[in-house]
């Protein structure tokens, strides 16, 4: 009887856990989905008067994108993998299946939720420095800012940021819960079987 009561409360645990889980990762995955497109996406093009000749200013149109900024690329391809590889296990949460019980297969998905906290935390950095070496430039070595030019463009990739390293966080939680998984393994379906009560 006790030992039934206490794989009712198991089950009971798991669900919610399951739950907690599935929620975190549709979270997660939004989070990083949302970074990469708005930074995918962020383009600026301004003209400026750049000299004169005599009384006639000489303009010049230049336009501020992610690919000019190796880090900013890195950003975008880290954030469309980690939402990637999110979409990949809420499938696999939701469709379930025997290989859920499979040690193994909890193992690695630890190990990927450990990588993917490892790519889009540097990729977050990575942008985050370079993006403040937009904002307020480096007078040491004389790197002028372009923020005051470039005023949507910046304010795109400040949400892009925010996003990602909500995005991190997340994955963090995550990584953790996939880890005490390894401890007292149980199995993500949309249905756990109660266990009969036998005295």
């Amino acid at each position: 009887m006790q030992m039934a009561v206490s794989k009712l409360l198991l089950a009971a645990t798991s669900r919610k856990s399951c739950k907690v889980l599935l929620g975190l990762r549709v979270l997660a995955f939004s989070a990083t989905l949302s970074a990469a497109i708005v930074m995918g996406l962020n383009k600026e093009t301004k003209t400026f008067v750049v000299g004169n000749v005599g009384n006639t200013p000489v303009k010049a149109t230049f336009t501020a994108k992610f690919q000019h900024t190796p880090a900013f690329v890195f950003f975008v391809v880290a954030n469309a993998m980690v939402s990637f590889h999110n979409m990949l296990m809420i499938a696999m949460q939701l469709s379930g299946g025997k290989r859920e019980f499979a040690g193994f297969h909890l193992l690695s998905v630890a190990i990927l939720d450990m990588l993917n906290v490892t790519l889009i935390s540097a990729a977050a950095n990575a942008a985050a420095f370079i993006s403040e070496v937009g904002k307020n430039g480096n007078k040491h070595a004389r790197w002028d800012k372009i923020c005051d030019r470039f005023v949507t463009y910046c304010d795109h990739g400040a949400g892009a940021l925010i996003t990602a390293f909500a995005g991190v966080v997340l994955m963090l939680i995550i990584s953790a819960i996939s880890i005490s998984r390894l401890a007292q393994p149980y199995k993500c379906t949309s249905t756990v079987a109660t266990p009969s009560v036998v005295p």
